[in-house]
């Protein structure tokens, strides 16, 4: 086992002592080694000018061979899209010129439809929206109300929207807003925005203004937090207020309403999933005042049995 060892270092010396003859610098050091002029060119390829290369930030310090250096030619020899080479450029240039445009779609979103079960009389909600249009421009209807367990309905409202996306996170909507009541009616103007929050809070605000001339508001917000892939919780907050005292319709200037619940669902598929849950709904202020004066009671807790779905 020695001799080859020995050869093996013998061998070594030999190969590298001319090599640290030749380069050895005048302080004793190894120089550099000098690029071999066997060693395979670099190709520089030929970028084309960037139109948009006047918006962007400066790389300093940057290394001219890293930043240009590209691999052998036949890397880039190929078709200029891969899948014309299986489906052919006459089925896929339509496909490309379509992607490049504006992508239109809809759908029907039934966010709520629960069994309401608590003290007083049981009651059916429902609140669900529908849109169609792009990334930018939609129209749409919402709608949402409650019908009693005796088949009264006791309020529910309609609207007719236009939505603008103003960011990347946020659309306003505008359009006009009817009221359906066992009483006085009313027609509104619709303005609200509609999007998702920092840490993917959903939230939807909108003010009305009446043809009577009253002014109310409402905000919305939910947070659907996985448990697992399939189950939900959503803990969920409605907020209403009025600018000004309608007697009518038994509302109170400031807040006049909090609805605030959990819902626990699960999704046997993403477009269906039946939930369960818990709610609190409490009258504020002088709205809660001329409840009470009605017989009702103002702070009610209800256990809610309901469907999400879309399609």
């Amino acid at each position: 086992m020695k001799a080859p060892v020995a050869a093996m270092v013998a061998t070594l010396l030999l190969w590298s002592t001319p090599v640290l003859a030749q380069h050895a610098g005048h302080d004793g050091h190894v120089a550099p080694k000098e690029p071999s002029s066997h060693a395979p060119a670099i190709k520089v390829q030929q970028v084309p000018a960037d139109p948009h290369a006047g918006h962007r930030m400066p790389v300093k310090d940057a290394d001219p061979i890293t930043a240009q250096a590209v691999g052998p030619a036949e890397a880039s020899a190929g078709p200029a899209h891969a899948a014309d080479t299986i489906f052919g450029p006459d089925v896929m240039e339509p496909s490309r010129e379509a992607a490049q445009g504006e992508l239109t779609g809809h759908i029907v979103m039934v966010d709520r439809l629960e069994w309401q079960a608590g003290d007083g009389e049981d009651s059916l909600a429902w609140d669900f929206n529908a849109w169609t249009g792009d990334d930018i421009d939609r129209v749409g209807i919402k709608s949402e109300g409650e019908i009693a367990q005796s088949g009264m309905l006791e309020e529910a409202e309609i609207q007719a929207l236009w939505s603008h996306a103003i960011s990347p996170w946020f659309d306003l909507e505008t359009g006009v807003r009817f009221d359906i009541r066992d009483g006085p009616e009313r027609a509104h103007l619709a303005l609200g925005v509609q999007g998702l929050t920092p840490y993917l809070f959903e939230v939807d605000a909108a003010v009305f203004l009446s043809h009577k001339g009253d002014v109310t508001g409402r905000i919305e917000a939910e947070y659907d937090q996985r448990i697992t892939q399939r189950l939900i919780a959503q803990p969920r907050i409605e907020l209403e207020l009025s600018a000004q005292d309608v007697p009518e319709l038994g509302l109170g200037s400031g807040f006049t309403s909090l609805n605030a619940g959990l819902r626990l669902r699960y999704e046997i598929a993403r477009e269906f999933a039946p939930y369960i849950g818990v709610e609190w709904q409490r009258d504020l202020g002088k709205t809660a005042d001329w409840v009470r004066v009605s017989g009702d009671d103002p702070d009610r807790i209800v256990f809610v049995f309901g469907l999400r779905a879309w399609f």
